[in-house]
């Protein structure tokens, strides 16, 4: 038991003497006062009067007044109250008090604390030496470069330059305006990191909404997550997140996009998304879908890759020019299309589809090397179907009214088609349908030309020059007669609905459309011309 004793005094003697000299070396030093006195009233305290001078462990404190309490290595100071810290770090305020051993100052009273070109002001400041942290309540505004922050209650860190503030946050920046409940701020990257629903507004009215990410204020640029959006004049994007880049205004959004054109009624859909705010272009990948949603009917455009361009942005004569690339699907109720890659020129009224195209109207297919659709007021005006076209009216199971020719028109008239032109090499296989709806007579017609004109969804009458027909028993008529040489009904391709637009389904390979070869005339040179 003696030894351990003594080992145990060994111990804890030099850990003792550590102690007290430590607290010998943290004690609060009086530098200079011109005035030095006590009361009976406050035995514990020395008064200070008159250019009061303290320092401890690296701090200087500067006041006109103050009550020094040497045991408890502590004081109040008063007056034109400073206190520095190295060359980095400054405390102005009309009182304050320290603890000297508990490293805290409490200033009160036109509190400015500077650290390095970092402003904050308030009228309560707590700060805790040993980490470095100053703490305000009750309202105060911090000055860093361009941007001023002000909220109810704030803290700064000092060694990682980070300022939180919560309650009424506010940001100010020439540029722009952020508002929250609460932020984080950085002053070495003049970086706010945003943790809560917040909304900024640019300078030329953009408006972004974010509920968690980043706000890079030197560079204008915003990482955003959450189901984040941006605003500018009626466009608004949307997305799981965003990158938002002010300087180049440029946008890319991801996860569930949405670019809505309310002006122009109109909008793109999918997984990325990228946006060019000074052109209105836009590009939209991944389940890529376009709606245009100026009429009652909705059109729904899908394909791998959609890119929408914007002429006359800003302006009362504002059009879009939408490209498709890759399994182009479309759907709306009166009208459905598929095909390889599509363009639509609004100003034109124009969509022209490319790549083993399939157009349906209720019960009218027509498909060929390429089709041409010209609208009048969102409804289809007429068709043009070029190379290898055809028509196909299914009418049951086994019968189809079918035209086919080198090219064919099919004009329109209230969704409805009215009549059909077809010229070179036309081949037509018509069923005679009878009152009782019966078909017994079938009529197979070659020619060089046809006009047909419908009435009541209806033949009412057919215009040909010069042409070989047969009308046949409808259970006689030759297979190769009932169905011409590209006859197909797609029906295992068309889009049921919006939905379906996403489910790509190809031609079956006997068949698709082999290219026609088409002779252009060479080109002359300069050189050939004499």
């Amino acid at each position: 038991m003696l030894l351990t004793g003594i080992l145990y005094l060994l111990i804890c003697i030099p850990s003792v003497a550590q102690n007290r000299q430590h607290q010998t070396d943290s004690r609060i030093h009086l530098i200079h006062t011109d005035l030095l006195y006590k009361t009976p009233r406050d035995g514990a305290a020395e008064i200070l009067v008159g250019n009061v001078k303290l320092s401890h462990e690296g701090v200087y404190l500067d006041c006109d007044s103050a009550r020094f309490y040497r045991d408890d290595n502590s004081f109040d100071a008063y007056g034109h109250v400073k206190m520095v810290q190295g060359d980095t770090l400054s405390l102005t305020s009309d009182s304050l008090f320290y603890d000297g051993f508990g490293l805290q100052a409490h200033a009160r009273g036109s509190v400015v604390l500077i650290h390095n070109k970092s402003k904050l002001t308030t009228d309560k400041l707590d700060y805790d030496r040993v980490y470095s942290v100053g703490m305000y309540i009750g309202g105060g505004t911090l000055y860093d470069a361009d941007n001023v922050l002000t909220s109810y209650w704030g803290q700064y860190t000092l060694p990682t330059h980070e300022a939180f503030f919560t309650d009424n946050v506010e940001l100010t920046n020439p540029k722009f305006n952020l508002v929250s409940d609460t932020l984080y701020y950085y002053t070495d990257t003049e970086r706010a990191r945003i943790v809560t629903p917040t909304n900024i507004t640019t300078s030329d009215g953009t408006f972004v909404y974010g509920e968690a990410g980043n706000y890079d204020t030197k560079q204008s640029t915003a990482t955003l997550l959450n189901r984040s959006y941006i605003i500018k004049d009626m466009r608004k994007i949307v997305g799981d997140s965003l990158h938002y880049d002010k300087q180049t205004g440029i946008s890319e959004a991801f996860g569930k996009v949405e670019l809505t054109d309310d002006e122009n009624l109109c909008a793109l859909y999918g997984n990325y998304l990228w946006y060019e705010e000074s052109t209105g272009n836009a590009m939209a990948t991944d389940s890529a879908v376009a709606l245009e949603y100026s009429s009652p009917d909705t059109l729904y455009v899908h394909a791998d890759t959609l890119r929408m361009y914007t002429f006359n942005l800003d302006t009362d004569s504002a059009y879009h020019n939408l490209h498709a690339y890759n399994h182009v699907r479309m759907f709306r109720n009166d009208v459905q299309g598929v095909c390889d890659s599509m363009v639509t020129i609004e100003l034109d009224s124009c969509t022209y589809m490319y790549g083993q195209p399939i157009l349906w109207n209720e019960q009218q297919q027509v498909f060929g090397e390429e089709i041409n659709i010209y609208n009048n007021d969102s409804t289809i005006d007429w068709i043009h179907i070029k190379r290898q076209a055809m028509t196909i009216e299914q009418l049951d199971s086994v019968s189809y009214n079918q035209v086919s020719a080198r090219e064919m028109m099919c004009y329109f008239r209230d969704g409805e088609l009215e009549h059909n032109e077809a010229h070179g090499n036309v081949y037509v296989t018509y069923f005679i349908e009878e009152d009782d709806g019966s078909r017994l007579l079938a009529n197979y017609t070659e020619t060089s030309q046809l006009f047909l004109y419908m009435k009541d969804k209806k033949v009412e009458r057919i215009w040909m020059p010069k042409s070989q027909g047969t009308m046949y028993p409808t259970i006689l008529l030759p297979p190769d007669r009932r169905y011409h040489a590209n006859f197909a009904w797609f029906d295992y391709i068309r889009p049921i609905d919006k939905d379906d637009i996403f489910l790509w389904r190809s031609k079956d390979s006997h068949n698709m459309l082999k290219a026609t070869q088409r002779r252009l005339a060479p080109r002359q040179k300069l050189s050939d011309i004499k």
